[in-house]
């Protein structure tokens, strides 16, 4: 038995949930992929996975097994990624968290620009709202919004999205359009956005000078960003979201601003790496496109 091998198996199936797509990310038949599985099992006495004909998911023994066979994969990686590296450009693979608008209207189309300059370099990209475990999940990095908790991590500033207040036309053409924010308590469908881990609101908020109005209820919410650009895109009702995202649905008109003089405090985004890491090649040279491509200085407070 390849062990090595056998040991990638085991990690890519439990990644992509699927014998097929881990067999094609290591360029093996998927009868190939089983095998290495069912060997690596035998080998180690223990079940690592249960596989039905629909599904298949690592077991309690395959969950504590994982985080140790990815750390070492991962360090074999960086092993050879940095003397390749040394010899030319940066290659492996990374594995990177991002929240969901973030990831779809803005790093996803930066990417075929980091794939033309790094093209041995490959990209797991985890679109998620959910704080994931940086090192419990082997994630090389993350793109986090708001105020930096982890302080254990590394935290490098890269932007701050603005909001804007918005809803569909066809909304607005049958409810009219608000000219108060207090009117959205009363005569609209307010849309928000909740954190799944807690079921926290985040408010709706509104500021005019030394004027503030804050809504922590909504009508309806959603947990991903991305959730939350469809119900407004379907005209449920009036919510905010970052400009920057929905730009594109407010110049073809999907999308209309309201209450444009009430403003809303701007959104920082950091990333956040783990600072006692071996930093790759690959993981250096995304970090600096990274910061190139979306980095600002913090805006003056």
């Amino acid at each position: 038995m390849n062990q090595l091998l056998a040991m990638r198996a085991f990690v890519r199936v439990v990644e992509t949930g699927s014998f097929s797509q881990a067999a094609n990310h290591l360029a093996l038949p998927r009868s190939t992929a089983s095998k290495l599985v069912s060997d690596l099992e035998r080998h180690l006495g223990l079940k690592l996975l249960n596989r039905t004909t629909r599904a298949v998911a690592a077991t309690a023994d395959g969950l504590a097994y994982y985080p140790r066979a990815a750390k070492l994969i991962r360090e074999l990686d960086a092993l050879d990624g940095d003397m390749r590296g040394s010899q030319g450009k940066p290659s492996g693979h990374l594995r990177i968290d991002a929240p969901s608008t973030f990831a779809t209207s803005l790093l996803i189309p930066a990417l075929p620009a980091f794939q033309r300059e790094y093209p041995d370099i490959s990209v797991a990209l985890g679109i998620s709202d959910r704080a994931v475990n940086i090192v419990g999940e082997g994630v090389d990095c993350v793109i986090r919004a708001g105020r930096l908790d982890e302080m254990s991590m590394v935290g490098r500033h890269l932007l701050e999205l603005e909001y804007v207040t918005c809803a569909a036309p066809g909304y607005l053409e049958q409810r009219g359009t608000p000219t108060h924010p207090s009117a959205l308590a009363t005569d609209h469908t307010r849309l928000g956005y909740f954190i799944a881990a807690t079921g926290r609101p985040i408010p709706l908020e509104f500021a005019r000078g030394d004027e503030r109005f804050t809504m922590s209820e909504s009508d309806y919410a959603a947990n991903d960003g991305n959730g939350l650009m469809a119900m407004l895109l379907a005209g449920l009702g009036v919510g905010q979201h970052f400009r920057r995202c929905v730009q594109p649905h407010l110049d073809a008109g999907e999308l209309v601003p309201v209450l444009a003089e009430w403003q809303r405090s701007r959104m920082p985004f950091h990333l956040l790496y783990p600072p006692n890491r071996h930093q790759t090649a690959r993981l250096r040279v995304f970090i600096e496109w990274l910061l190139a491509t979306f980095g600002e200085a913090p805006p003056a407070r």
